[in-house]
C-alpha cells in the first residue's frame, strides 16, 4: 500500500508543477512577443521543455506500471526513454534557433537593432524565477528514489537560471537601454540548455543501443563471478538497461562437476544474484548453469 501511496504523492506533485509551468508558459510567450524579447521567448522553450519532461515522467510513472505480457515481455518502461528522446530533439531544434537569432541580433546595429522593451521582460522574467521555485519546492518534497522526479527537478532547476539571466538582461536594459544585453542573455540561456541536452542524449542513446551502463563494470561484474566457490568460467555475458536505472544482465556460467552432482544449483545461482544486486546494483539477473564438457551449439556474441 505505502508503494503505490508513494507512486500517487508523485503524479500529485508532477502535475501541480505541470500545471503551474504550463500556465506560465503562455505568459512567458506574450511577454516576449510584446516587449520583443529573444530571451524571454528563449526562457519560454527552456520552460517548454521543462514541461515535456514532466509530462514524460507522469506519463512513464502510469505506464511503467502496467504489467508485462506476451507481447511486451519487459512491460512499458522504455515509454521514459522514448519520451526522452522526443524532448531531447525538440529542445536541440529550439535551441539553435534561439543561438541564431541572438547571433543575428548581435551582428546588427544601429537602426535596424531589434528594441526590447526592459520593463515587461523584468517583470516577466521575474515571474518566471517564483513560478520556477513554486515548482521545484512542490517537486522537492516528492519521491527522491524516484528517477522522474529527479530529473524534473533537474529540469526546474536549469530553468531557474534561465530566468535569472532574464532578469540580468531586464535590468541592464532598464538602466542603461543597452538592447544587445536581451541578446547576450538568450545565448546564455541557449549555452545552459545544451550540455543538458547532451547528457540527455548520450543516455537515451546508449539504453537504445543497450550499451552497458557507464556505471557499472562488466570486468568488475565477471571478476566477482569468476572468484565465486564452484565456478570455473563465465562467457555470453550481456548487460544492458531497459530504461534508466533499469539494469539486466545475464550469463553463462561454466561449474565444478560437484556443483552439480551434489544438487548445490539452486545455491549457487542464489549466490550469484545476491553478488550482482548487492555489489552492483543488478536485481534482475539471469544465469544459465553449465557443466565444463558442455557444447553450445548457439553463435557466440563477441564477450
Amino acid at each position: 500500500m505505502s508503494h503505490d501511496h508513494g507512486h500517487g504523492g508523485t503524479r500529485t506533485r508532477l502535475t501541480i508543477a505541470l500545471g503551474v509551468l504550463a500556465g506560465y508558459l503562455v505568459v512567458q510567450v506574450i511577454g516576449g512577443i510584446v516587449s520583443g524579447s529573444l530571451a524571454l521567448i528563449a526562457d519560454a522553450g527552456h520552460m517548454a521543455s521543462d514541461i515535456v519532461g514532466l509530462v514524460v515522467a507522469l506519463v512513464a510513472s502510469i505506464v511503467a506500471g502496467r504489467p508485462a505480457t506476451d507481447r511486451h515481455t519487459f512491460g512499458f518502461r522504455r515509454v521514459e526513454v522514448l519520451g526522452a528522446l522526443i524532448n531531447g530533439v525538440l529542445l536541440t531544434v529550439v535551441t539553435v534557433l534561439i543561438a541564431v537569432e541572438a547571433v543575428r541580433r548581435l551582428a546588427v546595429a544601429g537602426d535596424a537593432a531589434v528594441e526590447v522593451e526592459g520593463l515587461p521582460l523584468l517583470l516577466v522574467a521575474s515571474g518566471g524565477l517564483v513560478v520556477n521555485v513554486v515548482a521545484y519546492v512542490v517537486l522537492r518534497g516528492g519521491d527522491r528514489g524516484s528517477l522522474g522526479m529527479r530529473g524534473a527537478m533537474l529540469e526546474v532547476l536549469g530553468d531557474m537560471l534561465g530566468s535569472i539571466a532574464a532578469i540580468v538582461a531586464g535590468v541592464v536594459i532598464l538602466a542603461t537601454g543597452w538592447a544587445p544585453a536581451d541578446a547576450v542573455a538568450s545565448l546564455v540561456i541557449a549555452g545552459l540548455i545544451m550540455p543538458r541536452v547532451y547528457l540527455l542524449l548520450r543516455d537515451v542513446i546508449r539504453v537504445l543501443t543497450e550499451s552497458a551502463p557507464s556505471e557499472t563494470s562488466v570486468a568488475d561484474i565477471r571478476a566477482h563471478i569468476d572468484e565465486t566457490p564452484g565456478v570455473i568460467a563465465v562467457h555470453d555475458v550481456h548487460l544492458w538497461s531497459i530504461t534508466s536505472g533499469d539494469v539486466v544482465f545475464t550469463a553463462h556460467v561454466t561449474v565444478a562437476p560437484e556443483v552439480l552432482t551434489q544438487g548445490r544449483s539452486a545455491q549457487l545461482l542464489d549466490e550469484l544474484a545476491v553478488c550482482l544486486r548487492e555489489h552492483f546494483g543488478v536485481e534482475h539477473s539471469t544465469f544459465q548453469l553449465e557443466p565444463a564438457d558442455f557444447v553450445d551449439s548457439e553463435p557466440h556474441a563477441h564477450d
